[in-house]
């Protein structure tokens, strides 16, 4: 079985339904409450475990009711979740979530105990938790030094590491391009990639003569740009998830390939990016080459969208395998101008 370690949040989600979206100032009354596990490193691990990988969850939650009912929660997944710091004196983190009418979302977090995972966490972990050919996949909702060390830490174990940027914190160029080199895949979406490429150009905003991260006006463009600039920045592989637009998919090796999106009615569209990271990265533990694991990814993020809730929505491997095999991602592929 593939093994996948993720360090990443672990939060409640507290969901709340709505006609539309809110603006600045406005009331709006709602439609229904959900509350779920949720946290992107948490819904990863999840994922991740669902689509079929052996899991270790390395996250810090509060010594309260919400913190053990998430640690409870992962251990009926069959995650390991035997290395997560329970933390005295702090509450666990919270998602607070907007849902509207077409399935988009607004989300603000508190972040709580997940603030207080620290790179000395990391070096205290035992060596055998790094193995050579696992995945190590770590996010932004912990403090980015943190990710940073464990990325550092599997790498230099041999392990394939993925950074999955969400959300982009402030950085200097010297930290962004240390997060970005110590990743061989680097999985932002749109807006995290513009916003990472910016952190590793430096204050003037601009790469060695890369452009513009905004400059083109297709969307297509606009991901290609950035693409190119987060490898002149130091990235090897690069996938930016483009929501209903599919994703786009670049190797310094490889080049670079669009893939187009599974058409459903969304439902919902909170946690379909973690979806996507979690099942890319048992694809990549099984040892698929990247443009193949980011379609089978694509059916993982197409089927959590017709479900609500983050955690509730994720799918398992079989539903996950039956997508793909209709061939409705794998196949279509199209390449696209290189990356050069």
């Amino acid at each position: 079985m593939p093994r996948v370690v993720v360090f990443g949040s672990s939060n409640t989600d507290m969901t709340v339904r709505l006609p539309m979206l809110p603006a600045p100032g406005q009331t709006m009354l709602g439609r229904s409450f959900l509350t779920a596990p949720g946290g992107k490193g948490a819904n990863q691990a999840v994922a991740a475990r669902r689509a079929g990988a052996e899991v270790v969850f390395i996250t810090a939650v509060g010594d309260d009711d919400l913190g053990r009912g998430a640690l409870e929660g992962y251990r009926r997944e069959g995650i390991d979740a035997g290395f997560a710091r329970v933390v005295a004196g702090m509450a666990s983190g919270v998602a607070l979530i907007f849902v509207d009418d077409r399935g988009e979302n607004m989300i603000g977090v508190a972040s709580g105990a997940n603030l207080a995972l620290t790179p000395e966490d990391v070096d205290r972990l035992p060596d055998e938790l790094f193995r050579a050919g696992d995945v190590l996949l770590a996010g932004l909702e912990i403090p980015a030094e943190t990710a940073r060390r464990a990325l550092e830490r599997g790498e230099s174990a041999g392990m394939l590491t993925m950074l999955n940027p969400a959300p982009v914190p402030e950085l200097s160029t010297s930290e962004a391009r240390a997060l970005i080199a110590a990743a061989r895949v680097v999985t932002p979406n749109r807006v995290e990639a513009s916003a990472l490429a910016l952190a590793a150009a430096g204050p003037d905003g601009h790469d060695e003569g890369q452009g513009d991260p905004v400059g083109p006006e297709s969307v297509g463009e606009e991901a290609a740009a950035v693409a190119r600039r987060l490898l002149a920045s130091g990235a090897r592989e690069v996938v930016i998830t483009l929501g209903a637009r599919g994703g786009l998919a670049v190797s310094a090796g490889a080049g670079m390939r669009s893939i187009p999106a599974v058409r459903v009615e969304a439902v919902d569209t909170v946690g379909a990016g973690d979806a996507f990271t979690g099942a890319l990265a048992v694809a990549l533990a099984e040892g698929r080459l990247l443009f193949d694991a980011v379609a089978w990814a694509g059916a993982a993020a197409a089927l959590a969208v017709t479900r609500a809730g983050a955690q509730p929505s994720l799918p398992y491997r079989g539903d996950i395998d039956g997508l793909a095999a209709r061939g409705a991602v794998v196949g279509k592929m199209e390449p696209s101008e290189g990356v050069g």
